[in-house]
């Protein structure tokens, strides 16, 4: 009997496991944040087997080694906590890398990451890592953004002070009006998970454009926790201070305040690896390497730029000379690289990012950006001998 027993529960337990019904013990489970440990072993590759978990919406996949790169591939598979059905493998995108200065890069526990996928409410998950030598400590990142939130409601951010000292507006030169934009009160940030004031550099002389990969299967009224959710990955997952965009945009056209500090000051980001310093950046919601972007997504990306820009006198349709901060496998550290004021993250760093679609619509945004902004009345007061003109000196930079 006691033998007809073991084998029962054995083959109650294999059933359970090919089913995916295994809970799995977890590293970490608090703040919206669940982690499963992928086991060590083969050094090429790693896998975790189908199993139940605790219900996300955003997945993940991070090691130990902030500069480790992944050379390979990192595949998900989930299964919907509406229907239970087991979605086909996906690819998360492994081009990301850990800002080359700032507290994101310099805080204790950052670790290297995939792009995060947003999955829709979930909760099962397979896995499987391969690649040339794969990084230490492989965890799976289980995003849940509305676990216990309250409702979130879109709000309109007011008009931000400068602090004295810090590099204001330029007088004169192109300017564009400031774009409506849902604040982090508005789609719901934890400030409290944010521990380090924001850094500050000394401008704002480009504009990177990114998507955020995964999908695009998400519907506007979700853009929110999506990116609650980007934020949870880059705080809790990567060991962040704050999520890395400046802006985020959805398929709808809506703006989203990203990285605190406000929106008019030279915030430093985590964006694009070895151009974070002076600039700025937008991440549009959705893998745009097969979909193309529509209207709402050009115009929304060009206000921001001209209006972010345009508080510098920059035109947005020009180029800019920017310095490498780090070898980045596109430029060496300290090698000077000309961009266009309004670049994709591709032209600073070497990824597909943000799309090839999107990439393309980049021309086009950047005559929406140089027809919203618009000349300022110069001052009638002359100027001083041997003082140069603020407003040429901005449009200089």
């Amino acid at each position: 009997m006691t033998r007809l027993l073991l084998h029962t529960a054995v083959a109650t337990a294999l059933a359970a496991g090919a089913l995916g019904l295994t809970h799995p013990a977890r590293a970490s489970s608090s703040d919206g944040v669940h982690t499963v440990r992928v086991p060590d072993g083969d050094p090429h590759e790693r896998s975790l087997a189908p199993r139940t978990t605790e219900p996300f919406s955003m997945i993940g996949v991070t090691w130990d080694d902030p500069d480790a790169a992944l050379d390979g591939t990192a595949q998900v598979r989930t299964r919907s906590r509406e229907t239970g059905e087991w979605s086909a493998w996906r690819a998360l995108d492994t081009d990301v890398r850990t800002p080359e200065t700032g507290p994101d890069r310099l805080r204790a526990g950052v670790r290297g990451g995939t792009q995060p996928l947003w999955t829709g409410p979930s909760d099962g998950v397979q896995v499987r890592v391969s690649g040339a030598r794969l990084p230490e400590g492989l965890r799976v990142e289980l995003v849940d953004p509305d676990g216990g939130s309250d409702a979130v409601h879109t709000a309109v951010v007011e008009p931000d002070v400068v602090e004295p000292d810090l590099v204001g507006p330029a007088a004169g030169g192109p300017s564009a009006e400031r774009p409506a934009v849902t604040s982090r009160s508005g789609w719901g940030a934890d400030e409290s998970l944010v521990k380090d004031p924001p850094t500050y550099t000394s401008g704002t002389k480009a504009m990177f454009v990114h998507h955020t990969a995964g999908t695009n299967d998400y519907t506007c009224a979700q853009s929110a926790s999506i990116v609650r959710g980007v934020f949870l990955y880059h705080v809790r997952s990567n060991g962040w201070n704050d999520i890395g965009y400046h802006f985020l945009v959805d398929k709808c056209g809506t703006v989203f305040e990203g990285r605190a500090g406000g929106i008019d000051k030279p915030v430093l980001g985590a964006h694009t690896y070895g151009f974070n310093t002076a600039t700025s950046s937008v991440s549009v919601l959705g893998d745009y390497s097969k979909t193309t972007a529509n209207t709402a997504v050009r115009e929304s990306v060009a206000k921001v730029a001209a209006w972010k820009l345009g508080l510098y006198g920059i035109d947005p349709t020009g180029t800019v000379v920017l310095t490498a901060g780090a070898d980045n496998g596109k430029y060496k550290a300290g090698q000077k690289a000309t961009l266009h004021r309004i670049s994709g993250h591709r032209d600073g760093y070497p990824t597909e990012c943000p799309g090839r679609h999107l990439y393309d619509d980049l021309p086009e945004i950047r005559t929406l950006a140089g027809k919203a902004a618009k000349l300022e009345e110069p001052s009638p007061e002359p100027t001083a001998p041997g003082t140069e003109d603020d407003a040429a000196v901005a449009l200089t930079r």
